[in-house]
């Protein structure tokens, strides 16, 4: 029987950084013991203002392959892209990222505007593939930049979100590397973490350019409201059971899991999220510090820096749990092979 496995993690990071002390420029009330008792941030990374997230996926995969040189990419025969900052309504952003990466014409191509839980849906949609024999190699491409849709003014989340790409390489696999999958929806939560504008539904207008006039590029990619409570509460109430449900649909116990990674939401919820499930503080891996939240990217971007870490190694049975805007959320557990 055929299986999947993650093989290779790359990613990358734009050269602008947003540090505590910029913050403090911005917000003179503020102070950098405030930043770090409150979100436990550093740093985060910024895109440049004429970059967008297939930008970003695009150097993500230039990092893949000038770290693995001798892998040949015209073997990839499906690509997929996971963000929520697409280049265009049409055609898909996967389709240019194939172009620009010079990848073989056979090769299939698939947007996913997911955002929390994309990494997620990405990497069951990249198993699905490759299981059902579509597939051999697989490249999944994520990217957000969550910063273009943030008030200069809104200090809360510009101390949380950075901007980031991750590159992911599954390939068919004679051992199970992916097991299965736990999804789930709730769409009442839409509100509370939500873009507004720049939409099909809401698109920009002259009232809109003449009200946010003073902020970059006018807000032209639309405007990120959070109510912060609504999803820490979120948070608290669905990924405990997320957790259990997901060791249930691989047939695990609690305690075969040797490392948890979550979606880096914030220093908050992580801290409660590791507390209320009763997760050993050395088997919950974090990696946020000096990027913030990267939305579709922290999964992949915890686990490579887990491995660098010497925290995850070939053989360990690691949990990881996506949950955010939508309310969407999702859970499998890999191997590492």
């Amino acid at each position: 029987m055929i299986h999947s496995k993650i093989s290779f993690i790359s990613y990358f990071l734009p050269e602008q950084i947003l540090s505590n002390q910029n913050l403090i420029d911005f917000f003179p009330e503020k102070t950098e013991e405030l930043i770090i008792k409150s979100f436990g941030i550093n740093k985060r990374h910024i895109r440049n203002p004429n970059q967008t997230g297939s930008d970003l996926a695009f150097k993500a995969a230039a990092c893949f392959f000038e770290e693995n040189l001798e892998f040949d990419k015209n073997k990839i025969d499906f690509l997929i892209f996971c963000t929520e900052g697409l280049d265009y309504k049409a055609p898909t952003s996967s389709s240019v990222l194939h172009y620009r990466l010079g990848l073989n014409q056979n090769c299939g191509c698939i947007d996913m505007p997911m955002g929390c839980a994309g990494y997620i849906y990405g990497l069951s949609l990249a198993n699905a593939m490759i299981v059902s024999g579509n597939a051999t190699n697989v490249l999944l491409l994520v990217s957000d930049i969550p910063t273009s849709v943030i008030h200069s003014k809104d200090f809360d989340l510009r101390c949380i979100f950075g901007d980031a790409g991750a590159a992911t390489l599954i390939q068919a696999s004679a051992q199970k590397g992916i097991g299965s999958f736990v999804f789930g929806n709730d769409g009442e939560g839409a509100k509370n973490l939500i873009v507004e504008r720049g939409s099909t539904r809401a698109p920009i207008d002259k009232e809109w350019i003449e009200k946010y006039k003073d902020e970059p590029e006018y807000l032209a990619h639309g405007k990120m409201e959070m109510n912060g409570l609504e999803i820490a509460r979120f948070s608290l109430q669905r990924v405990p059971s997320l957790l259990d449900e997901t060791l249930k649909r691989n047939n695990l116990k609690f305690e075969e899991i040797d490392l948890f990674v979550f979606h880096q939401a914030s220093k908050f919820i992580l801290s409660a999220l590791q507390r209320k499930c009763k997760i050993p503080k050395e088997k919950f891996y974090e990696y946020y510090e000096d990027i913030g939240n990267t939305v579709s990217c922290s999964i992949p971007i915890a686990l490579k820096h887990a491995e660098l870490d010497g925290k995850l190694r070939k053989g360990d049975k690691v949990m990881l749990l996506g949950f955010g805007v939508g309310y969407t959320w999702g859970g499998t557990i890999v191997e590492w092979v």
